[in-house]
């Protein structure tokens, strides 16, 4: 993949910690995976805000039922998550 270096202007004390968390994987890997999930956001952000325009705004119903199958994928993920690690253990 292509890249460019650029110049940008971050706050000192935001660049000391964004340093320490991205030791490993780099600042330049680690900005440029923050600025991908900023850009996925404003895409999603720009989707809802036209699915309202066409159906409406979500009901409180709808959003509670939302978050409740948000938590069963989040549970679904966690179960497969420990089973891999499990199965990973055995392997060894």
């Amino acid at each position: 993949m292509a890249t460019k270096k650029v110049t940008v202007t971050i706050p000192e004390d935001l660049l000391d910690e964004i340093r320490a968390d991205a030791a490993e994987r780099g600042l330049s890997a680690y900005v440029a995976e923050a600025l991908r999930f900023k850009r996925d956001r404003d895409r999603l952000l720009e989707l809802v805000d036209w699915l309202q325009e066409e159906h409406g705004p979500v009901t409180e119903d709808e959003h509670a039922a939302a978050l409740v199958e948000l938590d069963e994928l989040d549970a679904e993920h966690e179960r497969r998550r420990t089973a891999a690690q499990h199965n990973a253990g055995e392997a060894a």
